[in-house]
């Protein structure tokens, strides 16, 4: 232990930690690159070029040109999700509230059976299937 100091550990942890960061930030231009509608094939080609070619350079100047936009995008990303979430949960609600419930369907019985449309053995079949 006494060839590699406490600084020297904690500078090692600190590299790590921005090359970390630096992958992330990375993978979130290239991304956001890839899903910008309002960006050509070829402005998406050649961001992607400078990227590659010079890389910190490429995503640096990314960020300064268009940085506020990814912000923007992904708000706007973010708001569709939720509210293609919401319309989904609005027409699984509908179709469930369409169905008659267990109970709607024995009163429905049971009223058949009173009025006679229903033999006792056509009612306990009935209600013996709905129960199951």
């Amino acid at each position: 232990m006494d060839d590699y100091p406490l600084l020297d550990l904690f500078l090692t942890m600190l590299f790590f930690f921005l090359w970390v960061m630096w992958f992330f930030l990375l993978f979130r231009v290239v991304s956001d690159i890839f899903r910008d509608d309002e960006l050509s094939g070829w402005g998406k080609a050649g961001w992607m070029i400078f990227c590659i070619v010079l890389p910190f350079v490429g995503v640096f100047v990314y960020v300064i040109v268009r940085g506020s936009g990814m912000g923007r995008r992904d708000a706007r990303r973010a708001q569709e999700a939720q509210s293609a979430f919401q319309d989904y949960i609005r027409k699984t609600a509908a179709e469930g509230a369409e169905q008659p419930s267990r109970t709607d369907e024995l009163s429905r019985l049971a009223d058949l059976h009173r009025s006679g449309a229903l033999t006792d053995e056509e009612f306990d079949r009935a209600k013996t299937k709905l129960l199951a």
